[in-house]
């Protein structure tokens, strides 16, 4: 991924010198596990932490890669340059390559899932104190963009934590599902290689040994995990939709905030553009392209094939950089995003009293008015006031079907808005508890 959409902390997990490392933990764990099984001399496995504080040349490993054409071979190779090649003749024993590979690639992708369920851990605190904030700060609801009923922007934030906190519970349990090793040898059967050393190696990378695998872990794992990234990536999406509809200038009931210094357009000075939002929703674009891929890895030929290696060696970095990064900037939009109490009850008088219709339909009905001619009553009314923008209230109280079945007095109690907002104490206590 670009840098200008990365994080240092997520980028360090896929850095070539991160990868060799983990490679080198896996390699050096399993020369223990089968020094302790008497597989190997004891003093060959010591040997190979010899190496446990170098700095692995990664240019002196693609240099053997060139010749080898095979990256592992070309990390065994480099490593035996450090280790010595007597000592290191037992390293690899009985292993193949994609117990290093797979293994390796779990043990990142659960180190990027504790960074993601950081991210999501500051998010929802942001959503959780803007929701507070906001809680009885009312503005009208919309359904296909028009007017419907009123509502609160508490519970705008509210809706979006309690996607989120369930967004976090999909991130645990897809950190919890890929969080497996494999060191089973060439078709999983351990026929060269002990359990005992995948079960070793998998507690010292904090793994659980996958319970059953061919010459790779199952990529359904693979699956879920990125799907559960495409899931949060579409929620970060959903909350920028609506942030860039505030944002609009004849809305304008919130916007992203606009820092001194900033510029919105070279030509148009005026402008303040919803540019982070924006951004959010294009990277959320990218974290679901990843989706696709990781399910048709799923399919490989009889024990393995290697048509899966190419997408996650692509998919596995810029997915879960991505979604860091959105994450972060989502997080950083709500904290200082700026809200207009003023502008969202402006809106909502824009066509006086009709948010107030159903209200006055239910109340026809239960004076004894038929469903449909009360439906007909208020829809007469309704369209006066979207045509010639006169008050909604005051027409009701002119139509004659109204006042006979309505008292003045009764019409007007309709047009209470705290009747929208009384149970926004319920809803709060739903999501975040008593």
């Amino acid at each position: 991924m670009i840098p200008r959409y990365s994080r240092p902390e997520m980028v360090a997990i896929w850095s070539p010198e991160s990868k060799f490392r983990i490679w080198y933990e896996i390699e050096a764990h399993a020369c223990d596990a089968m020094a302790d099984l008497g597989v190997i001399p004891r003093e060959n496995a010591e040997a190979v932490w010899k190496a446990k504080d170098v700095e692995f040349d990664v240019a002196r490993i693609d240099e053997i890669e060139a010749v080898t054409k095979h990256d592992v071979i070309a990390f065994l190779t480099h490593l035996a340059e450090h280790v010595g090649s007597e000592e290191a003749r037992f390293v690899h024993q009985g292993m193949t390559s994609s117990d290093v590979l797979d293994t390796c690639l779990n043990v990142q992708l659960t180190r990027a899932a504790d960074l993601l369920i950081a991210d999501l851990e500051g998010l929802l605190a942001a959503l959780k104190r803007r929701a507070i904030e906001h809680k009885n700060t009312v503005r009208i609801g919309r359904s296909h963009g028009i007017h419907a009923e009123p509502t609160t922007m508490g519970l705008t934030f509210a809706r979006f934590y309690a996607e989120m906190d369930r967004n976090l519970s999909r991130m645990r349990d897809a950190r919890a599902e890929i969080a497996t090793g494999a060191i089973s040898g060439a078709v999983g059967t351990f026929a060269n290689v002990d359990p005992a050393v995948e079960e070793h190696v998998c507690d010292k990378l904090g793994l659980v040994p996958e319970p059953i695998s061919t010459q790779v872990i199952p990529r359904d794992r693979h699956a879920a995990f990125f799907a559960t990234l495409g899931v949060i990536a579409s929620s970060i999406e959903n909350i920028a939709i609506e942030i860039r509809h505030m944002q609009r200038t004849e809305v304008l009931e919130g916007a992203e905030f606009f820092s001194m210094g900033q510029k919105g357009s070279s030509a148009m000075p005026h402008k303040k553009n919803p540019v982070l939002t924006e951004n959010l929703t294009g990277l959320a674009r990218m974290v679901r392209a990843a989706v696709i891929p990781a399910m048709e890895n799923v399919a490989l030929w009889h024990e393995r094939d290697i048509s899966h290696s190419s997408v996650e060696r692509m998919i596995g970095p810029d997915a879960t950089i991505t979604l860091d990064f959105a994450l972060a900037r989502l997080t950083g939009v709500i904290d200082k995003m700026l809200i207009f109490p003023e502008n969202m009850l402006e809106n909502m008088n824009k066509f006086p009293g009709l948010v107030m219709s159903q209200r006055v339909l239910l109340a026809l009905t239960q004076a004894g008015v038929s469903r449909e001619d009360a439906y007909a009553m208020v829809q007469r009314n309704a369209l006066k006031v979207w045509e010639h923008r006169t008050d909604f209230k005051e027409e009701l109280l002119a139509d004659a079907d109204v006042t006979a079945a309505l008292s003045p007095a009764e019409i007007e109690e309709k047009f209470d808005l705290g009747y929208h907002t009384k149970h926004v104490d319920t809803i709060f206590a739903r999501v975040f508890g008593e």
